[in-house]
């Protein structure tokens, strides 16, 4: 096991409970965004791995689809439900498991209710929302008071990509995380950006996985697009300096191309490890840790020291 300041902090890991899983399946959703079905997890499982990659603390959330399966009050109980499971787990090995809540996003109030619940009675560490709820992205005027009170508390949010409206016709027999996810994460950021969300909401801490997905080689097309042909004002912030603001994980396949792209688009001082356990089965993240093991490193710094230090700085109360 890797000791000392060389551990990781992973903020895209999750969890599920066999009764998510009951409920995803009662709902309609067998095989989530196209996969095979739902994955295994217990937390004994997950502390083995971290220990044998060198993981000091991993960040629990639950993935797409999500706790909204159709109706609000079944999201709401279900959201709650993870929440509590999450909080437990995070109380009963501390220091190695922080909590990322639930919101049963496209439900407004709900969303208010649960989130002030997860962070004054829960203790969790930032709320987790997909990039669209139910075709409606993250830019959609009716997520407003959500955004608000994020805001108020300067809270970090962490976006997780989901299948896109009417991804029957781009990807009826793939698995949509192959490439799907890649681009709703960048329209997703996109649309918080054209909306004006990232300007009006400067507290909330946005993080984006998979290096932003398709985001770095899009950024300097948005800014051409919306400086020709949409009238942008010249006043305030870039659309490149916007997006500096926001952070992103390493999740998927960060060497060779991913992480060096990011990084020439937006810097290195908001990338964050993540290793998308148990959606990435055991195997699969653990030959990702060793790819960022085996990448060229930073001048003068790791992969791993960076990406902690960068994770304390998203997340201080970590710290400890």
């Amino acid at each position: 096991m890797t000791t000392g300041p060389e551990q990781l902090i992973d903020v895209h890991a999750h969890f599920v409970t066999e009764s998510y899983i009951e409920a995803a399946r009662a709902a309609g959703v067998v095989r989530p965004d196209g996969m095979g079905g739902y994955p295994a997890w217990s937390a004994q499982d997950h502390l083995r791995l971290m220990d044998e990659g060198g993981i000091r603390t991993s960040v629990l959330s639950i993935s797409s689809p999500g706790t909204h399966f159709g109706d609000d009050r079944a999201a709401r109980e279900l959201s709650r439900e993870v929440n509590e499971f999450g909080a437990r787990l995070r109380h009963r090995h501390p220091g190695r498991f922080g909590h990322f809540a639930s919101l049963p996003l496209p439900d407004v109030s709900g969303s208010l209710t649960e989130l002030a619940y997860a962070f004054d009675e829960l203790g969790s560490d930032g709320v987790t929302v997909e990039t669209n709820a139910h075709g409606a992205y993250l830019g959609d005027g009716q997520f407003d008071p959500v955004w608000a009170e994020l805001d108020r508390r300067g809270a970090p949010v962490f976006v997780h990509p989901t299948s896109p409206p009417n991804w029957e016709a781009v990807s009826p027999d793939r698995p949509r995380p192959m490439m799907e996810f890649i681009f709703d994460s960048a329209r997703a950021a996109g649309d918080l950006l054209l909306n004006g969300v990232l300007t009006r909401y400067p507290r909330i801490q946005w993080v984006f996985t998979h290096g932003g997905g398709a985001l770095p080689l899009l950024a300097d097309r948005i800014a051409l697009f919306q400086a020709f042909f949409q009238g942008a004002e010249e006043s305030g912030p870039s659309v490149q300096d916007q997006l500096r603001g926001l952070w992103f994980d390493m999740a998927g396949t960060p060497f060779p191309n991913q992480v060096p792209a990011l990084v020439k688009a937006f810097g290195d001082q908001r990338l964050v490890y993540g290793s998308d356990y148990c959606w990435t089965p055991a195997a699969g993240a653990a030959a990702q840790i060793a790819s960022v093991d085996a990448a060229a490193q930073p001048e003068g710094d790791t992969w791993r020291a960076l990406t902690t230090r960068n994770a304390l700085r998203l997340l201080p109360s970590l710290e400890g």
